[in-house]
């Protein structure tokens, strides 16, 4: 939408006809002179240069008074992203995410695709917060670097792939890369969800080492077992893995989170509801509208056509 942020500037624009009507200017003695064509009067190209002169100043001028009004655009209005939690999330996506225990929507699916759905609508709720994402497997890497792009997030959620990084899981690595990510971080309050359904049994970190590590730089670790509590005994034999609930309980004890156990997909939902909870997010991000500056375009114009009346005038020299 096209506005002006100064609308009473354009008050200055009769100036120069008051100023003119206060001092006339010198008038002649009336006596005109009348020819049939131009060419027949030398002086008529000159009086007709000076009045395009004359017009291209009075438009200089109202172009000049409209640039002083600052003219602009406005956009539509945005909410302004703001500075709230620093939230890693950390998934899983070693072998045993591949079991099929979980029921979604009346059809049964395995863990990780239960995960992604959850999880995906989880971040997309983190409105002012920066969310990273790091997958674990075998190996921990960064698949999201901290960012206000939720979309991104939740897309990157979607397409992960069981297996990508091992099938083996390394929940101390998982925990010191987070950490890694956050520890430098100005935001208040730095946040590790991690979730897996096994127990670290690959890795260069430990678990003891991780949960040092979080404390030492201020990182609170919410923990999340999943998995169905029936098939433990033939875990080994399904390519699944028995959740070390003891090992996820100290994480997120001693580094001031807690620990949740979920079974089913009502349960994996209520726990990142529940997490909701525990962290908020800044809602209520502060409203702008951007703005786009536009008196260059009439400055300019004014300009162009005072250097045409300049020009017009050495003619008539």
């Amino acid at each position: 939408m096209l506005e002006v942020a100064l609308p009473w500037a354009a008050l200055v624009l009769p100036l120069p006809w008051l100023w003119r009507a206060v001092l006339p200017a010198s008038r002649g003695d009336g006596v005109a002179l009348r020819v049939s064509r131009v060419e027949h009067y030398p002086g008529a190209r000159a009086l007709v240069r000076g009045r395009l002169a004359a017009l291209c100043l009075g438009l200089a001028w109202f172009a000049f008074v409209l640039a002083l009004t600052q003219p602009q655009r406005t956009g539509d209005t945005l909410a302004l992203p703001q500075t709230g939690r620093d939230l890693v999330m950390a998934l899983d996506i070693s072998g045993s995410m591949e079991e099929r225990d979980f029921v979604w929507a009346g059809r049964r699916m395995s863990r990780i695709a239960a995960v992604r759905e959850v999880a995906s609508d989880f971040s997309e709720r983190r409105v002012g917060d920066r969310v990273g994402l790091i997958l674990f497997a075998e190996r921990a890497y960064v698949q999201v670097p901290l960012t206000f792009d939720l979309d991104s997030v939740s897309w990157f959620l979607r397409d992960a792939v069981v297996g990508l990084a091992g099938r083996s899981t390394s929940i101390g690595d998982a925990i010191g890369l987070a950490t890694k990510r956050l520890k430098d971080r100005p935001a208040e309050s730095r946040v590790i969800v991690l979730l897996t359904d096994g127990s670290n049994t690959s890795g260069e970190l430990s678990v003891g080492d991780a949960i040092e590590l979080a404390k030492r730089f201020g990182v609170r670790v919410h923990t999340i077992g999943v998995g169905s509590t029936q098939r433990q005994l033939f875990s080994s034999l399904l390519n699944s893995s028995s959740v070390d609930d003891a090992a996820l309980q100290a994480i997120a004890e001693q580094t001031g989170g807690r620990y949740f156990r979920a079974t089913d997909t009502s349960d994996l939902e209520a726990v990142y509801s529940r997490i909701d909870e525990l962290e908020p997010a800044n809602a209520d991000a502060p409203l702008v509208r951007p703005v786009e500056a536009l008196y260059h375009l009439p400055l300019a114009l004014a300009l162009a056509l005072m250097t045409v009346a300049l020009w017009l005038r050495r003619m008539e020299a």
